[in-house]
């Protein structure tokens, strides 16, 4: 019963984790070029490689943050609650 409570919370998490993916990816991206803002597929001043190389950067950070959030928010979540929301799988030391 208390994994359904969680799936509400999973959609937050993943909204929260979506925003800050965002703001990460922007800070990364002005970082390492210098740009406000990373190319978009259709801008037609920008090369391939530069498109190519932001929608592997925004990927890599997007899925990282998600997968932070997410798992923070299921810890979070075990240690509230004392069950785990997720798929039972074999258990970690990380956690």
């Amino acid at each position: 019963m208390l994994r359904l409570l969680y799936r509400p919370l999973g959609l937050i998490f993943g909204v929260l984790g979506g925003i800050a993916a965002s703001a990460v990816f922007a800070r990364v991206w002005k970082m390492v070029t210098g740009d406000d803002e990373a190319p978009s597929a259709t801008d037609e001043d920008r090369g391939w490689t530069e498109v190519l190389a932001a929608a592997a950067v925004q990927g890599a950070v997007f899925g990282l943050v998600k997968t932070a959030v997410d798992r923070g928010g299921a810890v979070g979540y075990r240690k509230v609650t004392g069950e785990w929301p997720g798929d039972k799988s074999s258990k970690t030391d990380d956690d």
